[in-house]
């Protein structure tokens, strides 16, 4: 969850948005944990909702609240962590460090996280390090949170300001990479939302790119916006496939990569292996209107018309000027047999949200549909002029789509012939639209579709391999080694015992020994050491000379250090609570 800005300065709080930022990030380089994104997490900062609701919308076991403090050049970050299923907290901690050390104490916070989730759920390999620095300069760390806070806003005024701050930041340190990705995210918004000149903002993007690509070319984020440049600006299926797996593959779990490749997918018609990414987005990232809307394209594709348009008009209730959602919703309706509301609705939308030749290619094929050629001819004939003009992406791709519902075969595939002289970007995600569906038994279909979506050679990334498995002559010893110290020096009575201290205190890697307890004890670190805690807690209870000490006393000497985590872990082990067993046992 976003953490809290307890700061004096309410300003603050696009620190407090960079610091939670960063550890979901951080996070989600652990293989084995889902981390649900930032868009989805970020939906509930303004929105009161139990943990239940949070849990049950967003499908996690656990939530990491948070707050942060600046004070000077003091910096305290609180963090708890909450069981969905029983609402309790399991772990907190407070960190109280200097404001200059904000990258180690990023690292340190996350891994802490990561360790106590691995101690509460099962196994999970977990490295050195989890958090990078992005930048040694603070002033320019600031800059930058600053105008991602800003960019997040999603309009114009705001992003403008952001390229400000950005930009400023790079002036601090030429080699900031976010900053760079921050102005090629900027310009690409302005570019694609049409609040700046196109040709011109793309530009713009593709330059900090290049940049971030001598830097690292194998980023994340890098390798997405390149695949949108190569996709929207050159119309190139095949390299903007590479580039979003090559993103994938240094990320599995960016939710932007993932989203692009079931979109790719979608276009060539791979049902299958779209839904399989769409998926894997949907259980990061539920909440986000671009995979709300990803999922309705996913329904449209596959011809599932009235769940694609019910998705797009919820879309639309939030946001009445989201152009895709509305274009889709059109689609739908015409398959639907609703043309008439798709006269009135386009009708309706301002010009400023719809360009002219989407509007006239809408209303063509509206009347063409309803079987009214006298009402679609003007459409028609201007979405032909504009075709012929080859001065309108969006006017070619209406043009074959008119031509197929005509079952004009020879004129439709001749405007496919645009896509490799023209770079028609909207022609090429429209081909295999269910649109043109009936020129699919042509046999030009076949061939142009080759042509176009190439099958491309590739692996798709492979889960890491498990390098804490150990053998079963290995296994066998060290578990055999851990009892002993167990029973022997019952480490289990200090409260404060980790994975990581247990592990350094046996000589053994806490990979290893989180995957040895799990696979092969079949427990997690804490049901392995709650279990010893309440066997010893069990002895002293029954003890007469003990019976002077309360429950939570006796818990609190068996090394518990919270009585809710004792009482709910008691009655799961025993099937009672601890006053029933002592009355049961008397």
């Amino acid at each position: 969850m976003p953490f809290v800005n307890m700061s004096a300065d309410g300003e603050n709080e696009y620190f407090c948005d960079g610091i939670t930022e960063e550890i979901i990030n951080a996070l989600a380089r652990v293989t084995e944990l889902k981390v649900t994104s930032r868009t989805s997490s970020f939906y509930f900062k303004h929105h009161k909702a139990s943990i239940r609701e949070i849990g049950e919308k967003l499908n996690v076991s656990a939530i990491l609240e948070g707050s942060v403090r600046v004070g000077g050049n003091m910096l305290r970050i609180t963090a708890q962590l909450i069981e969905v299923a029983t609402d309790s907290h399991f772990w907190s901690q407070t960190w109280d460090r200097k404001l200059e050390n904000i990258f180690e104490i990023q690292d340190e916070v996350s891994l802490h996280i990561a360790d106590k989730l691995r101690e509460q759920f099962g196994h999970m390999e977990i490295g050195d390090h989890l958090a990078k620095s992005p930048t040694q300069n603070l002033n320019a760390y600031e800059l930058l949170l600053k105008g991602k806070f800003l960019f997040n806003r999603w309009n114009p005024e705001d992003v403008n300001k952001a390229i400000s701050l950005f930009e400023q930041a790079i002036e601090q340190d030429p080699d900031l990479l976010d900053a760079h990705m921050g102005l090629s995210d900027a310009y690409g918004f302005l570019a694609t939302a049409g609040f700046a000149p196109r040709e011109a903002s793309w530009k713009k993007a593709f330059e900090h790119m290049k940049v971030v690509e001598q830097i690292n070319p194998n980023h994340a984020p890098l390798n997405y916006q390149l695949a949108n440049h190569a996709f929207f600006t050159e119309a190139d299926y095949n390299k903007a496939f590479k580039y979003t797996l090559k993103s994938i593959e240094s990320r599995p779990t960016y939710p932007e990569g993932q989203q692009f490749m079931a979109f790719l997918y979608l276009l060539k018609n791979d049902t299958t292996k779209a839904n399989e990414h769409l998926q894997y987005v949907r259980s990061v990232d539920p909440l986000n209107h671009e995979t709300l809307f990803y999922q309705a394209y996913y329904f449209y594709r596959t011809e599932d018309f009235e769940k694609a348009a019910a998705i797009c008009q919820q879309l639309l209730k939030t946001n009445p000027k989201n152009l895709p959602a509305y274009i889709v919703h059109c689609y739908c309706l015409f398959h639907l047999g609703r043309m008439d509301q798709v006269i009135e609705e386009t009708a309706n939308m301002p010009d400023e949200i719809m360009i002219p030749d989407e509007r006239a290619g809408i209303n063509a094929l509206a009347y063409l549909m309803k079987g009214d050629s006298k009402n679609a001819e003007p459409y028609v004939n201007q979405v032909m002029v504009r075709s012929n003009e080859n001065d309108s992406f969006q006017a070619d791709a209406y043009a074959f789509w008119i031509y197929a519902r005509q079952s004009k075969a020879d004129e439709a595939f001749a405007i496919v012939e645009k896509l490799f002289t023209h770079q028609s970007s909207i022609l090429l995600l429209n081909y295999y639209d269910p649109l043109a569906k009936n020129l699919r038994e042509d046999e030009r279909f076949r061939r142009y579709a080759d042509r176009i979506y190439p099958d491309l050679t590739h692996k798709e990334p492979t889960p890491k391999t498990n390098t804490s498995q150990l053998d079963e002559a290995t296994a066998a010893a060290y578990e055999e080694k851990l009892m002993a110290f167990v029973n022997d020096e019952l480490p289990y009575l200090n409260p404060s015992l980790s994975l990581r201290s247990l592990a350094e205190q046996i000589e053994m890697h806490p990979n290893q020994l989180s995957w040895l307890l799990n696979e092969k004890i079949c427990k997690n670190f804490n049901e392995f050491i709650n279990d010893y805690r309440i066997g010893h807690f069990k002895k002293l209870v029954v003890d007469p000379a003990n019976s002077h000490i309360s429950l939570v006393g006796l818990a609190f000497e068996s090394g518990f250090n919270s009585k809710t985590v004792f009482n709910t872990y008691f009655k799961k082990a025993e099937g009672m609570t601890p006053s029933a067993f002592l009355k049961h046992h008397s």
